[in-house]
């Protein structure tokens, strides 16, 4: 599972025209799922967001955690973060999970999140969807659980 997580001062999602998700701060999270992802992926996924420390303190040190802050996670589905440029200019989407596996674990993901208490806002799965987003420092990370297998 691979996610790049972005913090943001606000996000949204629309679809049609219309906005499916939205938060104020905390973190965008574009997720992918990969072939051979199961439930324990989508728990360290969840832990991972959920203990991350990309908050300032009362010093300015990126300290804090979306759980400590109170923020909000946008959370939204992008089978794109494994597609594989490596030979030609058409990506790949190789490792990339089939739809209906893909969409159980999202779904699962966004579950698991909700469950901290948290505002938990997502896209809406397979759709073309339009993202805006305010990144905040810019702080922008990739996270890959398990570590990257390559």
């Amino acid at each position: 599972m691979r996610a790049v997580v972005q913090r943001v001062t606000r996000a949204a999602v629309r679809v049609d025209g219309g906005t499916v998700g939205e938060i104020g701060p905390g973190l965008l999270v574009l997720v992918a799922v990969s072939k051979g992802d199961g439930p324990e992926e989508v728990e360290a996924m969840a832990g991972k967001l959920l203990r991350l420390r990309i908050f300032h303190d009362e010093a300015g040190k990126m300290n804090r955690s979306v759980e400590d802050v109170r923020g909000g996670l946008l959370v939204v589905s992008q089978f794109t973060l494994y597609g594989d440029v490596r030979k030609g200019n058409r990506p790949g989407f190789e490792r990339a999970a089939l739809p209906e596996t893909a969409r159980a674990l999202y779904e699962r993901l966004v579950g698991r999140l909700a469950e901290s208490g948290l505002t938990v806002a997502n896209g809406r799965f397979a759709a073309h969807m339009e993202v805006e987003l305010v990144n905040d420092g810019p702080v922008t990370l990739q996270i890959d659980v398990p570590a990257e297998r390559d």
